[in-house]
Order: C-alpha cells, then sequence, then structure tokens
C-alpha cells in the first residue's frame, strides 16, 4: 500500500466535526419554553389567589349579615323584656297598693262611725272603748300586711330601729333603756317602715358647784369667810 492510498482513506472522518454545531442551537428554545410555563403557572396562581380573596369576601359578608340579624333580634328581645318587666312592676305596685287600701278602709269607716258616736253622746267611756276597738283593728290590719310594730319601752336603745329624742335622767332605769316612747315605729318583714321616737335613760348626776367641787346639799356646803364681828357671831352660832 502507497502513501497515496493511506491519504484517500483518512480523508472522510473530517465531515463528522459538523454535527455539535446543531445540538448548540436547539438550546434558546428549551429556555424559551421554561419561561412561557413558569408565566402560565404565576398566572393561574394571581387567578386562584382573587378567588380565595373573593370566596373569603363572600364569607366576611354572610357573617356580618348573620351578627346584624341576631344583633337586631337579641336588641327586640330587650326592648320586649324591659317593657314587660315596667308593666309587672306597676301591676304588682298597684296590687299592693289594694291589698294595703282593704285593710285600712275597715279602720277608717270605724273613725267615722266613732266621730259620729261621739257627737250623739257624752259618754266618754264608751268613745274611748269604741276607739280602742278601732286601734286594734288597725293592728289586726298591719299584721296581716306583715307590718310589725317595734318595741320600745323597758327595752334596750337600738339605732337600727329607734329613734332618740330626747335623754332622761334616771335611778330606776339602767343607762340606755328606753323610758317612753314619743311615736310608734314599724317594721315591714326585716325592713324599717318608720323608727320609733323615744326618750332614753341616761346616768343620774349630781349638781356640782364651780366653787371647789361641792354639791347643792346643805351639809357639804364649804364654810363661808368671816367678814365682821356680826359675821363672827352668826358663824359660831352655826
Amino acid at each position: 500500500m502507497t502513501d497515496h492510498d493511506m491519504t484517500s482513506k483518512e480523508a472522510p472522518p473530517a465531515e463528522i466535526n459538523e454535527r455539535p454545531s446543531v445540538e448548540t442551537q436547539e438550546l434558546p428554545v428549551e429556555s424559551t419554553t421554561t419561561e412561557q410555563d413558569d408565566a402560565q403557572e404565576q398566572e393561574v396562581q394571581e387567578l386562584n389567589e382573587d378567588e380565595q380573596r373573593s370566596l373569603l369576601l363572600e364569607k366576611l359578608a354572610k357573617e356580618h349579615t348573620k351578627l346584624k340579624e341576631t344583633y337586631l333580634r337579641t336588641a327586640a328581645d330587650f326592648d320586649n323584656f324591659r317593657k314587660r318587666t315596667r308593666r309587672d312592676l306597676q301591676a304588682a305596685e298597684i296590687k299592693g297598693k289594694e291589698e294595703a287600701l282593704q285593710e285600712l278602709l275597715p279602720v277608717v269607716d270605724n273613725l267615722e262611725r266613732a266621730v259620729q258616736a261621739a257627737s250623739d253622746t257624752s259618754d266618754a267611756k264608751s268613745l274611748i272603748e269604741g276607739v280602742q276597738m278601732v286601734l286594734r283593728l288597725f293592728e289586726d290590719g298591719a299584721r296581716r300586711l306583715g307590718i310589725e310594730r317595734i318595741g320600745t319601752v323597758g327595752k334596750a336603745f337600738d339605732p337600727t330601729v329607734h329613734e332618740a329624742l330626747q335623754q332622761q335622767e334616771s335611778d330606776e332605769a339602767a343607762p340606755g333603756t328606753i323610758l317612753s316612747e314619743i311615736q310608734p315605729g314599724y317594721l315591714i318583714g326585716s325592713r324599717v317602715l318608720r323608727a320609733a321616737l323615744v326618750v332614753v335613760a341616761k346616768p343620774k348626776q349630781k349638781s356640782v358647784e364651780a366653787n371647789g367641787g361641792y354639791s347643792d346639799d346643805a351639809e357639804t356646803q364649804p364654810p363661808k369667810a368671816v367678814t365682821s364681828e356680826d359675821d363672827a357671831v352668826q358663824a359660831n352660832e352655826d
């Protein structure tokens, strides 16, 4: 084999070097496709966010409407309850007054009869008995209404039910004891309807003179000062 023949056989491989240039030109096409896909995904994501925002706003609007309806219904119920309570209180007040007047009207009737009887008779004793009967009738009616008279004379002074108008010295009663009643007081249940006006005992004190602490008794009077002979004779005679 000659040198010429070897040269002719090695020549064809030179054509193989053209293929890599074709593969290099295809890369930009793949990059463009990826960018388009990313843009489409971002657009889809933005659409989903808008839909979610719309759904959230719609949900909030429904909740707002529901809460508003609940508030209006509650306000109407409360207003009806307030009006019903006011009516019930007024009815209870009227009923209480009616019960009290039903118990007091017989007392008034008997007082009118007593006044009429007093004008027709001169018997004071029968008049007093009639008035006492009216008082007993009042006490019975007050008891049925739950009204009780506050005890006073002989009891210890209680500032929650008694009101002292005066203090009076006394040797017989202990200090703080009620001596007399000026105006009766009443309880309705455990509540004070009117406090009793009373006179309360206090310790009896001896009057003391300012010049030495002697009392008014003659035996404890201090000796008088002698100012003349006549006074001296008088003092000796004493």
